[in-house]
């Protein structure tokens, strides 16, 4: 089974999950070769049934502990442009496309977006121009987000006070 996860984090973004459960975006996963789809809803007004989806197994859930085995198991994460769930999900090294919430007034998720998208970590788009993305996406192009060396800033901050 190919699977897709989608995350809203702990935000509501109802315009996300429902162009996700559109006719359109499922026939473009369908075409892509997805077989399932999870929605985490977050605080969203509508959580959808295992039918919204013709043709996809739809499993959906507002919160859980922990969503990192929900992001293992993905073939493509989409997310909200959270850091949090961005830097989750390139930590897993899971194909990434992010989804900019436009209506958000000072919009800072799309700077976090853009910044990744032109270092080659992921692809972002609106719910407005999600489905061609789907259509159109190549995860080729992209590299592996390397995780953090916070031991390099330990050894120059050891040096710069002395210590080392």
């Amino acid at each position: 089974m190919k699977c897709v996860f989608v995350t809203v984090g702990t935000t509501r973004f109802d315009e996300l999950i429902e162009t996700m459960i559109s006719e359109d975006t499922v026939k473009a996963l369908i075409d892509r070769g997805y077989t399932e789809l999870v929605l985490q809803v977050g605080y969203g007004s509508h959580l959808p049934g295992p039918e919204s989806c013709s043709g996809l197994k739809l499993d959906a859930f507002r919160f859980k502990d922990s969503i990192s085995d929900d992001m293992k198991r993905a073939d493509l994460v989409i997310s909200h442009a959270g850091a949090g769930s961005c830097l989750e999900a390139l930590g897993a090294q899971k194909a990434l496309l992010v989804v900019i919430n436009d209506k958000l007034m000072d919009n800072h998720q799309l700077e976090l977006a853009k910044q990744l998208h032109c270092d080659s970590h992921l692809l972002y788009c609106t719910c407005r121009t999600l489905t061609e993305t789907l259509k159109t996406m190549d995860f080729s192009t992209l590299t592996p987000f390397l995780p953090g060396q916070p031991q390099n800033f330990a050894k120059f901050l050891d040096k710069a006070l002395g210590f080392a």
